[in-house]
Order: C-alpha cells, then sequence, then structure tokens
C-alpha cells in the first residue's frame, strides 16, 4: 500500500527575538491509507508543529528542512516545497484536513452550519449551492451529528462541545480528504463525549478509506483507537511501534514514564 504523507528528515526551528529555538530536529515517518497513527508526547514537544507543517500553515519566522511528500491524489509524490501556494490552497480542507482542538478555531457564531460547511465544499467544487446542501448533509450523517437538517439551520451556541466538535469534523471531511491531522481533539470534552468521538474516528478510518494524524498527550486514546504509535520528545521520535508493541513491551525510558503515569490504562481496557 502506498502512503498518503512521507516526511523525511523533517527539521522546524523558530527564530523568537534573536534565539533559535528547535521544535523539530529531523522527524521521519508516513501515514498510509485506513490507518489512526497517534502522535504521542507532552505539551511543547513538537506534535502541533509537525501538522502544522505538512499543512504549511507555520509562523512566517518558522525556517523548515527536510522534505514532505505527498502521495494524494493529483498530488503524486510531490515535495510540498515545491508546490505553489495556489496548489497549497488547494489541498488545504480539499486533500488533508486539519480538526483542532477548540472548534471555536473553525466555527464562525455569526454563521449558521450549514453555511459554514457549504461554504468549505463550494470552495473547492464548482457545483450548485442545491448540490453542496446535498453534501453538507451527507457531511454532517458521517459525523454522526442527529437531525442534520434542524442543525443545518442553527448556530454554533445553540450547540454543545460535543456537538461543535462533530461540526468541525463534518467540516474536515466535506470534501472528502484522504488525511486527517487531528491536533488534541477530545481534550476540550468529558470522558462520554471523547468516547464517542473516537468512536467516530474509528468509523471515517473504515467507511471513508481515510488515514489520520491523531495528535494526543493520553495514551489512554492510544490504547482506544491507534493501529501505530509514534513517541515524540523535544522534538525527536524516540520510539515507534504498533500499539500493543508500544504498551506491551516500551523500550525509550520516556515511553515508559508515559505508560506509568497513566497506570489505569491496562484496567480500563
Amino acid at each position: 500500500m502506498e502512503y498518503l504523507v512521507k516526511l523525511k528528515n523533517l527539521k522546524v526551528d523558530f527564530l523568537i527575538e534573536d534565539q533559535i529555538i528547535e521544535a523539530l530536529k529531523g522527524i521521519s515517518f508516513e501515514i498510509f491509507p485506513e490507518e489512526i497513527v497517534a502522535l504521542v508526547g507532552e505539551s511543547g514537544s513538537g506534535k502541533s508543529v509537525t501538522c502544522q507543517a505538512i499543512l504549511d500553515i507555520l509562523p512566517k519566522y518558522a525556517r523548515v528542512e527536510g522534505d514532505i511528500i505527498l502521495n494524494i491524489d493529483k498530488y503524486k509524490n510531490k515535495n510540498l516545497k515545491s508546490l505553489t501556494d495556489e496548489q497549497k490552497r488547494d489541498i488545504r480542507g480539499n486533500h488533508i484536513s486539519m480538526i483542532f482542538q477548540e472548534p471555536s478555531a473553525v466555527l464562525n457564531p455569526l454563521f449558521t452550519i450549514g453555511e459554514q460547511i457549504v461554504e468549505t465544499i463550494l470552495a473547492h467544487q464548482s457545483i450548485s449551492e442545491g448540490e453542496a446542501y446535498k453534501k453538507a448533509i451527507e457531511a454532517m450523517e458521517n459525523a454522526k451529528i442527529p437531525h442534520p437538517e434542524i442543525r443545518f439551520k442553527q448556530y454554533p451556541h445553540e450547540m454543545s462541545g460535543g456537538l461543535k466538535q462533530r461540526v468541525a469534523i463534518a467540516i474536515a471531511i466535506a470534501n472528502y480528504p484522504k488525511l486527517l491531522l487531528a491536533d488534541e481533539p477530545t481534550t476540550a470534552l468529558d470522558v462520554t463525549v471523547s468516547a464517542q468521538i473516537l468512536k467516530l474516528f474509528k468509523s471515517l478510518k473504515q467507511n471513508l478509506k481515510v488515514g489520520i494524524l491523531l495528535v494526543t498527550h493520553d495514551l489512554g486514546i492510544v490504547a482506544e483507537v491507534a493501529d501505530r504509535v509514534l513517541v515524540i520528545y523535544k522534538g525527536e521520535i524516540v520510539e515507534t511501534g504498533d500499539v500493543f508493541e508500544i504498551f506491551e513491551n516500551p523500550k525509550h525510558p520516556y515511553t515508559k514514564k508515559l505508560l506509568s503515569s497513566r497506570p489505569s490504562i491496562f484496567s480500563e481496557k
């Protein structure tokens, strides 16, 4: 099976007040279709920077070295750095989508849910508004939003945190991207709602055939949904393996530390 994206010796640093801060120190990995890859590490380890680099949405003071090779639809074996700004805009939200920790980063309080999903669809597809409406309802159904025709007309403030996150997911999948980047998508949610969102990710993997990079600091999430695990520490990937290898036989001291800080994982499973 061919990969969707491959990172090769990716380095990112930031120049802040005449200081160079290394965020990523040469990481390499691939993501394949129909798999959930968990990128696990504590705050500041480089997880979010990895997602931002893949979408090329890092701040201007970031310096990037290494390669991000795409293998998605018409972007076969294309190095991200070789693409035009127009091509990168085409990729974002169309071929690769991102789901953020806070739905408020995506949702505009002044527009209805339906208007925002339709806008995302029309930004990438030359179709009528009627067709876009049908696709928006379909996206909401894929995100397991109950009563989508009713929710379509509602505003974000009329929804719970869990429903807002489902709407953000509906926006992300509206154009049927091949790759989803989920940056701590359950952190702001309670345990029950988090479990529902994780179940949704497994459903999306199977039904939409997407690859998912799931960024998290929570090894409980990893145990629940991941196929493969990448442990990142201070900008370096220190251990990789399938979820059983990582949990049953962790090798790196940092991985062991992460596991020991979650003593209840195994009893929960």
